[in-house]
């Protein structure tokens, strides 16, 4: 039987850590869009082509991707200050879960971006398709399969990374476990915490390869 008192911190956990997750895919879902397409439409022989933009986006993404997440959750601690008021709580660590998030996702849409075919973009450029349209309803439609696959790795890493964040009273299942699971040695918490984590996991994982391959027509 479990405690009720523990069924309560499992819910609080969650909800906590389901609302941290939530937002920030919401926010790094769409900067890692934007930033995604414009790595590649700024390389050499694509239509906004700009080598040194192309060259900047893609230094900026890779010390992104290159900083451990609790590096950087106490590296941008000003910067966490500056956007929510403070450096504690769920609200202050969806800052730093986006802004990891945003270049790991940007590259994994740059790379199925790249995946459309060439001749695909030739043949909407010969029918008269302006730039907004071949992105949209061309490079963006044809890569739906990837872009999901790869926001999927994204909502998995930032469950990952929510629970880090609980290091630095992040709130969420991380911090339910550090709190009580290891500060106060009890185990049915951190039993509780690691179970709930794993069935999230597979919960976000099944719906996004079931998704993926609804949209895939290959």
């Amino acid at each position: 039987m479990i405690a009720p008192d523990l069924v309560d911190l499992l819910r609080q956990g969650l909800t906590e850590t389901a609302y941290m997750v939530g937002v920030a895919t919401l926010l790094s879902g769409i900067g890692g869009l934007l930033v995604g397409v414009l790595l590649v439409l700024t390389d050499r022989g694509n239509l906004l082509a700009a080598p040194a933009v192309n060259a900047l986006l893609g230094l900026v993404v890779n010390v992104g991707r290159s900083l451990p997440f609790i590096i950087l959750l106490v590296a941008i601690i000003p910067f966490t200050r500056a956007v929510t008021g403070t450096t504690i709580g769920t609200t202050a660590a969806i800052v730093p879960l986006t802004v990891s998030a945003i270049p790991f996702y940007a590259r994994i849409v740059e790379t199925s971006i790249r995946e459309v075919g060439r001749d695909v973009v030739n043949a909407a450029r010969a029918m008269g398709a302006s730039r907004w349209q071949i992105v949209v309803k061309v490079l963006l439609r044809e890569a739906r399969p990837g872009l999901v696959a790869g926001l999927t790795i994204t909502v998995v890493a930032l469950v990952g990374y929510s629970a880090m964040a609980g290091v630095v009273g992040g709130g969420g299942l991380g911090d339910l476990a550090l709190r009580y699971g290891y500060q106060r040695f009890e185990d049915d918490v951190m039993v509780g915490t690691v179970v709930l984590l794993v069935v999230v996991v597979q919960a976000v994982q099944m719906l996004g390869d079931r998704l993926a391959r609804h949209l895939s027509h290959r």
